[in-house]
Order: C-alpha cells, then sequence, then structure tokens
C-alpha cells in the first residue's frame, strides 16, 4: 500500500510538473505574440514604434524593400532648392534602437488564414497579427498614353525620391517664360493639398528667376482644400502666373502626348516645358490580392482599431484604408497607426490603454516663408467616421491666414512628426 501510495505520489507530482511546464510554456507563447507590419512609411513605422512602446515583449517585425524612406511631407520643398532629398531621408535605426525587427525584403502574398506572410526571398514570417501600411499603387494608363516609362521624362514626383530629382531639374531648367503644366486626378489621392502647394512653391522659384513663366493646373476635381486661401494667396504673390482650370472648364486630361510635350483635354490641347502628371492612385496590388480591397478598390476598415472589415485579424492603416474625411496624409497616418496599436495590445493582452485621438494637420507651404494649415479632429458614432464638430475647450481656433509663423511651424512639425513615427 505505501508503495502504491507513493507511486501515485510521484504521478501526480509528474503530472503537476507537466501540467506546470505547459502552462509555462503557453505564457511564454502569449509574451511572444508576434505582429507583422508591412510598410516602413509614416502609418507602418509609427504603429511598429507605438506597439513596442505600449508592450515591450511584443514581438513587432517590420517588412519594407527599401534600406531608409524617404519623405514626401517637404519633398515640394526639395523642387526648388529649399530641401535636400538627403534631409528628407529617415534611417530605419531609430526603430531598431526601440526593438523593432527590420526585415528588408518583398512580400510576395499574405495568407490570412494560416497567418502567414511570403516573401520574394526568404522565410514565411508568421504573425498573431497583421497590419498593412503597403500605401498606395498609381494606375498607369491613367491619362491615356502616361505608363511608367513615360514618368521618366514626365515625373509624377508623387513618390519622393529619384522623380523628386527629375522634376526638379526641368524646373531649374525651364526656359525663360516657360510653361509648367501640373496636371492632378480625380477620387482619393495622397496629400489632397499637394499639388496646390507645388503650385506655389514653384510660382516662387520662378517669380525670382523667370518671372515671365507661368504654371497651369489641370484639375480632374472642382473643388481642393482651402482653395479659398490658396486662390487669394496666389492674387496676392503670384498676379497672373498660375492659373488652375477645374473640371467643369476642361481641366481632366485625359491622353498625353510625350514627343509633342502635349497634354489633350475636352477643351483642346495644352502644350508645356515641364509636365508634371499625377496620376490617380490605389492601394498596393497586394492589398487587392489579399482580398482586403472592397469594389470600389480602397480597403474598407473598422475605424475603432482600424482592422479590416474583410480579413480578419489583418489591421489596413495609411493610404490605403478607406478613412474618410480622414485625408490621406502623414498625420493621419500616424494618427491611425496609434489607434491601430492600441486595438492590437487590447486583443493580444486583454490590455487597456488610453486612446489617442483622431486628428490630422496639414501645413502647405505658399512661399519659402509663408505657409497655411489644415487642422481637423475626427470622432467615431455608430461605427463611422466623422469630422468632430468643434475644437476641445480652451483651444484657440486655427488661423486660416497663411504667415510666415506657420512656415515655421511648418518646419517644427516636420521634426516632431518624424520623430514620434520614426524613433529618430
Amino acid at each position: 500500500m505505501r508503495r502504491r501510495a507513493a507511486l501515485k505520489l510521484t504521478v501526480g507530482a509528474a503530472t503537476t510538473a507537466i501540467g506546470a511546464l505547459a502552462g509555462v510554456r503557453r505564457a511564454l507563447a502569449a509574451s511572444r505574440a508576434r505582429v507583422v507590419v508591412i510598410g516602413g512609411g509614416f502609418a507602418g513605422a509609427s504603429c511598429a514604434l507605438h506597439l513596442r512602446a505600449l508592450d515591450p515583449a511584443l514581438e513587432v517585425e517590420l517588412i519594407d524593400p527599401d534600406r531608409a524612406y524617404v519623405t514626401c511631407p517637404m519633398s515640394n520643398g526639395a523642387l526648388i532648392g529649399l530641401r535636400t532629398l538627403e534631409t528628407l531621408t529617415v534611417p530605419r535605426t531609430g526603430l531598431e534602437g526601440h526593438g523593432v525587427r527590420v526585415i528588408r525584403g518583398r512580400v510576395a502574398s499574405i495568407d490570412a488564414e494560416r497567418r502567414r506572410v511570403y516573401l520574394s526571398h526568404g522565410p514565411a514570417r508568421v504573425y498573431d497579427r497583421l497590419v498593412f501600411a503597403a500605401g498606395i499603387r498609381f494606375l498607369w494608363g491613367r491619362p491615356q498614353g502616361y505608363t511608367e516609362a513615360v514618368a521618366a521624362a514626365l515625373p509624377h514626383a508623387w513618390q519622393a525620391g529619384p522623380q523628386t530629382r527629375i522634376l526638379a531639374a526641368q524646373i531649374a531648367g525651364l526656359r525663360a517664360g516657360g510653361v509648367v503644366a501640373i496636371s492632378v486626378p480625380a477620387g482619393p489621392m495622397r496629400c489632397p493639398p499637394g499639388p496646390f502647394e507645388r503650385a506655389s512653391l514653384v510660382a516662387d522659384h520662378l517669380k525670382r528667376r523667370n518671372p515671365r513663366a507661368k504654371v497651369i493646373i489641370l484639375d480632374a476635381n472642382n473643388h481642393f482644400p482651402k482653395q479659398d486661401v490658396f486662390t487669394d494667396a496666389w492674387r496676392d504673390l503670384y498676379p497672373g502666373m498660375i492659373e488652375w482650370i477645374p473640371v467643369v472648364d476642361g481641366g481632366a486630361v485625359d491622353r498625353v502626348d510625350p514627343g509633342a510635350m502635349t497634354l489633350y483635354t475636352s477643351r483642346g490641347a495644352v502644350r508645356a516645358d515641364v509636365i508634371n502628371i499625377i496620376p490617380p492612385q490605389a492601394p498596393a496590388q497586394l492589398a487587392v490580392e489579399a482580398g482586403l480591397a472592397s469594389d470600389h478598390g480602397w480597403c474598407p476598415v473598422d475605424p475603432e482599431g482600424f482592422e479590416s472589415t474583410l480579413v480578419p485579424n489583418v489591421h489596413v492603416i495609411g493610404d490605403a484604408c478607406i478613412a474618410d474625411p480622414m485625408p490621406k496624409a502623414a498625420s493621419s497616418a500616424n494618427a491611425q497607426a496609434k489607434r491601430c496599436a492600441r486595438a492590437i495590445v487590447l486583443a493580444l493582452r486583454g490590455r487597456e490603454t488610453r486612446a489617442e485621438p483622431l486628428e490630422s494637420v496639414c501645413y502647405s507651404l505658399l512661399a519659402a516663408d509663408r505657409a497655411l494649415s489644415i487642422h481637423a479632429r475626427f470622432e467615431i458614432a455608430d461605427g463611422t467616421l466623422k469630422t468632430a464638430a468643434a475644437t476641445p475647450p480652451g483651444t484657440p481656433p486655427a488661423d486660416p491666414a497663411p504667415s510666415a509663423a506657420e512656415a515655421q511651424n511648418a518646419v517644427a512639425w516636420y521634426a516632431g512628426i518624424v520623430a514620434d513615427s520614426f524613433g529618430v
């Protein structure tokens, strides 16, 4: 009896030990939950950085093909020498310093059912939660004749980098009294005020160096952000230099002839010496292949945590998601990333954290020393994002008039959001 009792005790202790070990293993597995982030721009970098800040025990991997990121904000300034691309290039070292594992590579496919991300080269990455922040792609062939090859001669410069250098060189070499044409697409696009900031800065440059030159904006829309402020500033700063043609007046470009340097609209042919075509945009092709994009082309999300409404355990932030009325801008991407990081930590850990406000601020330079800003706050009502009706109590209203102070604020804002997003 004693031997049986001792044996029973030994077996019981062993079973308890095995159970305890299994519990430890489960706890370790839980503590090593992995979040994979695709895309290292403002959205992806911000999310990876803030995931680590909220829960340092999380494994966070960020996949991006580029060694560094060149920011689109402030890149219009690089077209006229206010900035250099080097000052807009952000390394990944800040993320790595905060414990984010940066994997340089291209994603070939996503298997949401098995929670795996497959790379063009290297082992698949397994995730508990996936964040898709791969941004946009350009819809080549719109307008007719505008291909990726043609963009080498007629740059879009809507992705900062080599295209920025091409357009900058063309602006610098514009003949006396020449014409710069900027084509603005219809539909959702990255940085909606960007084309009009670009026209302003080009005019500022030409006013000093080529005062008989002209900037024509061919717009496939009838309105643009802060239109009254922009047009008042153009009238004041660049009288007769900038012409904006809306779609109702034939502003939509249907076809381009690169050899003849001519754009064709419903009002006829427009010849220019420098042609800057900004093509229509859509989410990265990977979003479509992964089933994240809806029939109208963009990625629907639940704004509480920016989780896809089409694919479970995948969040979509930044330019690719449908987050109207939030603009597709760096500040929106940063705000969405923080809200997304909070939701992921809550889902994986059950740990509640402070809800970051959903806000955006966009600065547009009207001249080297003059800028305007667009501020907005957003709230979630009945599962839908809406523009907040009022600023928080005690907050002074934003001054709509452009000023030198706003130009200084733009510089400070840029430094702040880069640090907050990339940890540098």
